[in-house]
């Protein structure tokens, strides 16, 4: 580790003189469809209630698509980055962190929810531009159109201050302009605008435009190709924007003059884009992402825990990884992946792990695809160097949430899990299969789905009753959900990785202990938690709180998963027993269909582990308003940050 860190220290002596490509010849991408082959045009924004297993058949193309009016689960995507930042521990101590941080559904992460969005909303362009080094976490860090910080909550609504969709979705500015003029003034027919360079002194100097075309709403792509060289050299092609007025491609500006021609190269600008859904504001979502905002909302912006994830069965999710680098450590030239660890992944492609899939090099993006196939609750890190990286912070978690959740209002549980075995992807016959594990249960209980669909379409509507897992009897019903991630860090490993020195992974030691990234009392400390980076900016890195409140009379599901590198964890309840209905995502049931459920008031997990667990205050006569439990660990050790008597593994559980 020393060695690799030491020797890409020359590197930055030669690069330190290298010139860097204009910022506006360069592109992330992101992927974030509206259809696909399994989902099909329509509206695939909002969950349909389920009524049966999709069927497909072969298409045209030979490719399996739907053959039938059922299309179960919708579209989500999400964006993050991959790079460093900095937390705060309820002792005051400041920790650096290799980090996750949020490039997309930034208002929902820093309010504690799950940044996992429908295309309608991660596609949406925001009319309020990032500030220029915005972090986009931060609250009232800066004036925003005259308005002095700290801002009301109602302004910060209205300005737009957190962006809801992919950073930069809509392409460089200066590739689009607002069209005053709509496409339709072509007489429906758009025309290619052509233009011509002027080189002098063998560089670009300008270029006229020959015709400006129609039809134009951007963004548009320009290329400079062929050309002649000058004698003994070799040309180096040049680079462009494009900008549109009123439909038309009024200029393209020379970002990059090119070198070494001596006959002027071919311009070619990209054909009209039609069908644009977002032609009021003259720009359309193509893909290509704007590294400058990237760059301003990504760095320094890690997150502990990572972003918070959530799809539902059958699900396709595009999860977005962009690596913007570590500028705490120049010398670390770090990829950074995602792996969802124990989820059943259709591909080694999309599992993160680098030695069968792939890695993500700074300055790139990589749009992960996953078809949730099993609800429950897991977990996901980077696989770089794996215990160093886990120990930095880059771990996080993501549950799926249960087809059983849409299983219409009246209809049997148990006759709808009786229609998902007819799933191939989901099927359980424990008579054929020893590792189902889903089985029917072993008493029809007569329990009925509580999905309200709107206008009897079945496509929109919303659960009434919630479920943990497709039990086919009611038995994991709740009312609260609270995601809980266990981590441990060494505050002597996080030091050293942040100073330039070899890390001690012989003597990785865990001093600090954290229930959603905070330790008590900071994790019954409402909102996000800012900490100050060395960008000078405050940012939201301890999003999540860990305050478990359940109304009276109802049920919290607890998520509960550690992330750990090097210890244990134990976690007791006084007051209400934890009833234990799943390990490591799946169900506790025999394969005869008898819930293997149990009631405790502790539990233990290793790192790589999680538990669902449901604290039932159903009875009124026990639980009332106003009680305070405590969720804490017995580990004396672990109920302290490295000092007596402070922080650790506790949290407050709320009836209220």
């Amino acid at each position: 580790m020393a060695s690799r860190k030491w020797g890409t220290l020359w590197l930055l002596l030669i690069l330190s003189g290298v010139v860097a490509i204009p910022a506006s010849a360069q592109s992330f991408r992101v992927q974030c469809p509206t259809s696909t082959i399994t989902h099909p045009a329509g509206n695939n924004d909002v969950e349909p209630a389920y009524t049966g297993p999709a069927l497909y058949t072969t298409g045209p193309n030979g490719y399996q698509v739907p053959s039938t009016a059922t299309v179960n689960g919708a579209i989500k995507c999400q964006q993050i980055s991959g790079g460093d930042g900095y937390a705060t521990m309820g002792d005051g101590t400041q920790t650096y962190m290799f980090s996750f941080g949020p490039l997309s559904g930034l208002a929902d992460i820093a309010s504690g929810k799950p940044g996992t969005e429908p295309p309608s909303v991660f596609n949406s362009i925001d009319s309020a531009a990032l500030l220029p080094g915005d972090p986009a976490t931060t609250i009232g860090d800066a004036p925003v159109n005259g308005l002095v910080p700290p801002l009301s909550t109602g302004q910060l609504n209205q300005l737009g201050q957190f962006y809801n969709g992919a950073v930069g979705l809509i392409g460089d500015p200066e590739l689009s302009a607002p069209v005053t003029t709509a496409p339709q003034s072509c007489g429906g027919v758009p025309t290619t605008a052509t233009a011509v360079a002027n080189v002098i002194g063998g560089i670009v100097d300008s270029v006229t435009i020959t015709n400006g075309g129609c039809g134009y709403t951007g963004p548009v792509a320009v290329t400079f190709s062929g050309g002649t060289a000058l004698p003994n050299t070799t040309v180096t092609e040049a680079m462009g924007v494009v900008e549109v007025l009123n439909s038309t491609i009024s200029a393209v500006d020379v970002t990059f003059a090119g070198a070494n021609y001596n006959v002027a190269p071919t311009v070619t600008i990209g054909p009209p884009v039609t069908g644009c859904t977002n032609s009021a504001l003259g720009v359309c979502v193509s893909g290509h992402v704007d590294p400058r905002p990237i760059m301003n909302v990504g760095v320094m912006n890690g997150n502990i825990p990572a972003p918070l994830m959530a799809i539902d069965e059958d699900d396709e999710f595009f999860l977005t990884l962009t690596n913007v680098g570590m500028i705490m450590r120049p010398d670390l030239f770090e990829q950074h992946t995602v792996h969802f660890h124990g989820y059943p992944n259709a591909s080694s492609f999309y599992d993160g792990v680098p030695d069968a899939s792939v890695a993500i090099n700074i300055g790139a993006s990589f749009t992960y695809y996953y078809l949730a196939p099993d609800a429950g609750t897991y977990f996901w890190h980077c696989h770089i160097t794996p215990p160093e990286h886990l120990q930095m912070g880059m771990v996080g978690q993501i549950y799926v949430r249960p087809r059983q959740n849409r299983v219409k209002l009246g209809t049997p549980l148990y006759t709808a899990l009786q229609l998902q075995q007819q799933d191939l992807r989901t099927k359980c016959d424990s008579s054929a299969d020893i590792l189902c594990s889903n089985p029917l249960p072993a008493i029809n209980t007569g329990a009925t789905g509580g999905f309200v669909t709107a206008s009897g379409t079945g496509r929109t509507g919303a659960p009434s009753k919630l479920y943990a897992y497709n039990d086919g009897d009611g038995s994991t019903q709740y009312d609260v959900e609270y995601p809980i991630q266990i981590h441990g860090f060494d505050p002597s490993f996080h030091f050293v990785g942040m100073t330039f020195n070899p890390e001690g992974f012989v003597d990785m030691k865990d001093k600090y202990f954290l229930l959603n990234g905070r330790s008590y009392p900071d994790t019954v400390t409402a909102g996000p938690l800012q900490t100050q980076s060395a960008d000078g900016a405050n940012h939201f890195s301890q999003p999540l709180p860990t305050i478990i409140n359940i109304p009276a009379g109802k049920k919290a599901l607890l998520r509960i998963s550690d992330l750990d590198v090097t210890e244990f964890q134990t976690l007791a309840s006084l007051g209400i027993p934890m009833h234990v209905i799943a390990l490591n995502a799946k169900l506790l049931r025999d394969q005869a269909g008898n819930n293997m459920y149990y009631d405790t008031n502790s539990i233990t997990l290793g790192g790589g582990e999680s538990l669902d667990v449901i604290l039932d205050a159903s009875d009124t006569s026990k639980y009332h308003s106003g009680q305070i439990f405590y969720l804490y660990t017995p580990n004396l050790d672990h109920l302290s940050n490295d000092a007596e008597n402070f922080g650790g593994l506790m949290t407050e559980v709320r009836i209220n």
